[in-house]
């Protein structure tokens, strides 16, 4: 079955770039073109596409509000077209919650020199999101009603500082005490039906991993006893941006990882982009190292790698959760914790935007426990409070 496309760029050239790349690809069709996004959404309701690509920055109506629209009227598989800066970032961020389903950047150099990795790049997203299950439930189109207030946070370097809502929780309590492979602190609690003692938890994603991270963290309390290590494919220029969102939106305190640092109760680390996030231990305590790793590894950063140095230095003493995301990155890993005689849940296909990296974990026989991710959060809280 071919698959239809609709393109809504403000960029001319762009808008004809990308039609000849996908109209080269037997299994594609262009359907259409949108200058903005109030003509999206006439268009998508008379040609009634099968996956739409967004770029968010347009006159009329920008793209964060026209995918909010769509997603609210004719929910449709939408992929942005992001810039690689902060601001680009913390936008995509936006249009991931509204209701888009993944993001690719927007790069004027590389779609005008490499035509052909560009095909395949934009080729393989369109088929895999056109073959997924279904799109996010629909969003509404005015925001949560929460109570919001305006937090500084520090903008990553070169970019402006900014101010982001963060959503009116307690002040976050300061952890001091560190967690090592060895810890048995009253804190760190057998799970009710895992069964064995967890130190760590570890949660891998991809496609339709921000919103499904915000799901999980967001609804942890101050008082979780586990350090959280979160493993989200995503470019470098993005992860400090994200960081800062699960950050203003958790009791727990959520960070970027950087090298050194200590793992504690309550706090949630984020693997940088193009960058591999792995532990290292001594008797006394365990810490993050942030490493390029090996060059052959698809994936910057890798699933696999941290959850198999997660069970290296916690063998049996762990917990992962492979949420949404396309391909295989996990399975290998979650391999290793099974081995070493740790617990993996996955997220179920019903859930998913991409049911991929979890079915490759489910079919393999590695998870314990498939769970919707609305009962995630909610399944940790009574496992290990």
């Amino acid at each position: 079955m071919t698959v239809r496309v609709l393109i809504v760029d403000d960029s001319a050239f762009f808008r004809k770039r990308v039609t000849e790349i996908l109209n080269s690809v037997s299994e594609i069709e262009v359907v259409g073109a949108a200058t903005n996004g109030k003509e999206a959404l006439d268009k998508v309701s008379t040609l009634k596409p099968d996956v739409i690509t967004m770029d968010y920055e347009m006159p009329v109506m920008d793209g964060v509000t026209a995918v909010r629209h769509i997603m609210a009227t004719c929910p449709t598989p939408i992929i942005m077209f992001s810039s690689l800066t902060y601001e680009g970032a913390r936008v995509t961020l936006d249009a991931l919650e509204a209701g888009a389903v993944d993001f690719l950047p927007k790069n004027f150099e590389d779609i005008s020199r490499n035509a052909s990795r560009m095909q395949e790049v934009l080729k393989e997203r369109i088929l895999q999101v056109a073959r997924a299950k279904g799109v996010p439930a629909s969003p509404s189109l005015t925001k949560p009603s929460v109570s919001v207030t305006t937090k500084k946070v520090q903008a990553a370097p070169h970019a402006q500082r900014t101010e982001v809502p963060a959503f009116t929780r307690p002040v976050k309590p300061t952890l001091q005490r560190e967690i090592s492979p060895a810890s048995r602190s009253s804190r760190v609690k057998t799970g009710k039906s895992i069964g064995h003692e967890v130190n760590l938890l570890v949660i891998g994603t991809s496609t339709g991993g921000p919103v499904a991270l915000q799901k999980v963290i967001a609804r942890l309390p101050s008082n979780f006893p586990l350090p959280i290590l979160l493993v989200q494919h995503m470019p470098a220029t993005f992860t400090p941006a994200f960081a800062e969102r699960l950050n203003s939106m958790s009791e727990l305190t959520v960070t970027q990882a950087v090298e050194g640092d200590l793992l504690a109760p309550g706090r949630v680390y984020l693997a940088p982009g193009g960058q591999q996030m792995v532990l290292k231990q001594d008797r006394r305590s365990a810490r993050i190292s942030i490493i390029e790793g090996d060059a052959r590894l698809t994936y910057k950063p890798s699933v696999d790698l941290t959850f198999g140095s997660a069970a290296r230095s916690f063998p049996g003493k762990m917990l992962g959760i492979v949420l949404t995301g396309m391909g295989a990155d996990g399975r290998d890993g979650c391999r290793l914790v099974k081995s070493s005689g740790a617990s993996i849940w996955t997220q179920n296909e019903k859930s998913c935007v991409v049911y991929g990296m979890p079915k490759v974990v489910d079919e393999a026989g590695y998870s314990d426990l498939s769970l919707d991710i609305n009962e995630i959060a909610d399944r940790l809280v009574s496992e290990f409070l």
